[in-house]
């Protein structure tokens, strides 16, 4: 498997520190709001590399993180005259409602930062041993000039980075690079005692402290959107490596931008949409389908009609399960080799785009292309033969599982009011009663289920 290194800009082999197993690292969300379109990306892509890895073998421990103490926490606390504990309580479990929905998996550990205090002030303090960082009137931060490496994650050197920063109003820092660490106590917030005062972490420091408490000095793999690349994930190595003198992490992963309409989204455009609104017109495993219909380091364009677009094609996939799931009751005996020959080469195909840096778009293609050799050799065939329709099945089942789009339910998951409309249409069809299964047939396509009449009985499509 070749991955993407944003750390050397080229498609790298992957290989793991440890033969068979997999430390991965993803930057979750700060948990003071619903998680947006564009933070969706991220926890779609590398849960579906998550999921890529363990079926391939690999023993994953994945760790993603909830930032739950930092300023937009802070205003947004007071604005709702809260405690910052409620707040996030609030949102890390919204997050989880949403995460569910589009089918990201829990990760090994979601740590908290502020569960975690005494493993950052640990950090902290080794890196102020260390000579690394310095204290400024209860405030810790990091010298950017100590460490030599600074600016290699985004490629650019530290004088050309420095000529855009600036000082922020209040900070005494040494120089314009300097990230905080510490930060000291300002009146009315939440503070925690330590060796400098009381106060509390800053950012970057947090990932770097979790990744070090649950996962080790050094790990495979750690994650992000592309706007992380600096300060954020530059800043985490530095202080990582400083205080560990080991590299951080082996392969660093980010993901291309997100588009609203074509125009970068942004609250001030009116063009900034959560995922929970979303959900509200497309269903969740929509939003997953049009993430991963495209590659994940390419910029993603968001639109009504691309969604529109993308629940077609994820319509087909579940469409044609659900005709080989009716047909199968019916089929006939046999397997048909070469057919079954097909759709291995195509799962083959699959496999090999995942391999190649995770192109979860030619992923799909391959889906694709086993959806239609189904279509046209076992959904039009008088009598199809039964072990290439459970072949199928299977072999679209466990692709689909690997993308995280596992069709839910079947015909038994029915509501008891559906099946009802059913049997009496059924009833209606034995009599010939003709206008009464249109009638029934029209009711039950206002309730989201359309019926097709085969020669093995009533098909139910769900829209």
């Amino acid at each position: 498997m070749k991955l993407y290194n944003t750390l050397h800009r080229a498609k790298e082999e992957f290989v793991p520190i440890k033969e068979g197993e997999v430390k991965m690292y993803s930057c979750g969300p700060t948990v003071y709001n619903f998680f947006h379109i564009g933070n969706a990306r991220p926890f779609i892509i590398f849960d579906t590399l998550r999921r890529y890895l363990e079926y391939r073998g690999y023993k994953v421990t994945f760790v993603q993180n909830f930032t739950d103490i930092d300023d937009k926490m802070i205003n947004k606390a007071n604005e709702l005259g809260i405690s910052v504990r409620e707040l996030a309580d609030k949102y890390i479990e919204e997050y989880f409602t949403d995460a569910r929905g589009l089918g990201i998996k829990k990760a090994s550990v979601h740590p908290r930062a502020t569960d975690n205090i005494d493993s950052i002030i640990s950090l902290v303090s080794t890196l102020v041993e260390k000579g690394y960082a310095y204290e400024r009137g209860g405030s810790v931060y990091f010298s950017t000039k100590k460490f030599k490496e600074y600016g290699k994650l985004s490629h650019q050197p530290l004088e050309d980075l420095e000529s855009g920063a600036r000082i922020d109003i209040n900070e005494d820092k040494d120089d314009p690079m300097d990230f905080a660490l510490w930060k000291c106590k300002k009146e009315g917030e939440p503070f925690w005692e330590s060796p400098w005062g009381e106060g509390r972490p800053g950012w970057h420091i947090e990932c770097s402290a979790m990744a070090n408490k649950y996962l080790g000095k050094t790990i495979d793999i750690h994650s992000g959107g592309k706007d992380l690349i600096f300060p954020h994930h530059e800043n985490e190595i530095a202080q990582s490596e400083a205080a560990n003198g080991e590299p951080f992490a082996h392969y660093w992963l980010h993901n291309g931008y997100i588009n609203i309409d074509n125009r970068k989204m942004s609250k001030s455009l009116g063009n900034f949409f959560t995922v929970r609104e979303i959900s509200e017109e497309f269903d969740y495993k929509v939003i997953r389908f049009f993430m991963l219909s495209a590659h994940y380091r390419s910029p993603i364009n968001f639109s009504k009609e691309l969604m529109t677009a993308a629940k077609s094609g994820l319509d087909r996939i579940y469409t044609c399960l659900e005709t080989l799931e009716f047909l199968k009751a019916s089929a006939g005996d046999g397997e048909d080799t070469e057919y079954i020959k097909t759709v291995d080469a195509l799962k083959d195909k699959f496999i090999a785009a995942m391999d190649d840096d995770l192109n979860t778009a030619d992923a799909i293609s391959a889906v694709f292309e086993i959806v239609s050799e189904a279509n046209k050799r076992l959904a039009s065939c008088e009598n199809p033969p039964k072990g290439a329709i459970e072949h199928t099945i299977s072999v679209l089942d466990e692709l689909c599982g690997v993308l995280g789009l596992s069709k839910d339910g079947g015909e038994d998951e029915l509501p008891a009011e559906v099946r009802a409309l059913l049997d009496e249409r059924a009833a209606a069809r034995e009599r010939r009663d003709w206008a009464k299964s249109d009638e029934i047939r029209d009711t039950l396509k206002g309730m989201g289920i359309t019926v097709k009449d085969t020669k093995q009985g009533q098909q139910v499509v769900r829209e």
